[in-house]
């Protein structure tokens, strides 16, 4: 009953702070047709903290339960709560809701938004404390589903910005290597400039070794991070 009426009052909350403008708006961010309440990125921030307050004495698999039900809805701003929520359960993280998080993304997710905002913390949290789990970012990447493919990427970009995991950085990039899915290639390329930061050297070489076969797109991404001297060889004819 307690968790039936938290996520009533979340959605109760959205549709009086939502604004017409605002929902207009956020459209011209996504080639495809997204829901969307029109409720500004701070006010869904405040809406998640103060909901999050209310649900502090379920357990995990209820709060997942929650989340899942907000996920479902296919609203962004539930995505955006279902997803910090989940994150904000990540000291009780075990491998095993590896498989659950791995549902929501291919029953779910539907937009960039939405992969980067769940994959980049939650997925990528639980992946980083057990790398056990990294393998299936492999199978990910060789998904039909664009949005798993970009997943695949996404969920490493927060431990290869501190310099980790640049063998499976790499891996995953080799298997996208030649998607044609301009938001997958600005994935992994995105995946690539942030390995860059700690890696610029091995980074670069990768780039150079495949300049001929990657996509402009995300060689540019992969790109932007590196000195001016780097990325004036790269780009050089």
């Amino acid at each position: 009953m307690m968790a039936s009426l938290i996520v009533a009052g979340v959605r109760a909350e959205l549709k009086k702070q939502a604004d017409k403008k605002t929902r207009e708006s956020a459209q011209r961010f996504f080639k495809e047709e997204i829901k969307f309440y029109g409720v500004k990125s701070a006010l869904v921030k405040k809406i998640t903290g103060a909901f999050f307050q209310q649900a502090r004495n379920l357990d995990k698999k209820q709060i997942f339960v929650l989340c899942e039900e907000l996920f479902a809805s296919d609203y962004s701003e539930e995505a955006f709560i279902a997803a910090e929520w989940a994150f904000r359960l990540e000291k009780k993280y075990a491998p095993e809701d590896f498989r659950l998080f791995a549902r929501w993304v291919k029953k779910y997710i539907n937009n960039w938004a939405k992969c980067d905002t769940f994959c980049n913390h939650a997925v990528g949290t639980l992946v980083e404390k057990y790398p056990v789990l990294l393998p299936e970012l492999n199978r990910w990447a060789k998904s039909r589903n664009r949005w798993v493919r970009r997943a695949a990427a996404v969920t490493l970009i927060l431990p290869a910005r501190r310099g980790k995991f640049l063998k499976e950085v790499f891996g995953i990039a080799d298997i996208l290597l030649e998607d044609q899915d301009d938001l997958v290639q600005k994935g992994y390329g995105w995946l690539l400039k942030e390995a860059s930061r700690q890696h610029e050297p091995e980074v670069f070489a990768y780039l150079m070794k495949y300049k001929k076969t990657i996509p402009r797109t995300a060689f540019r991404y992969a790109l932007e991070k590196m000195s001016p001297r780097l990325k004036k060889l790269a780009m050089a004819k």
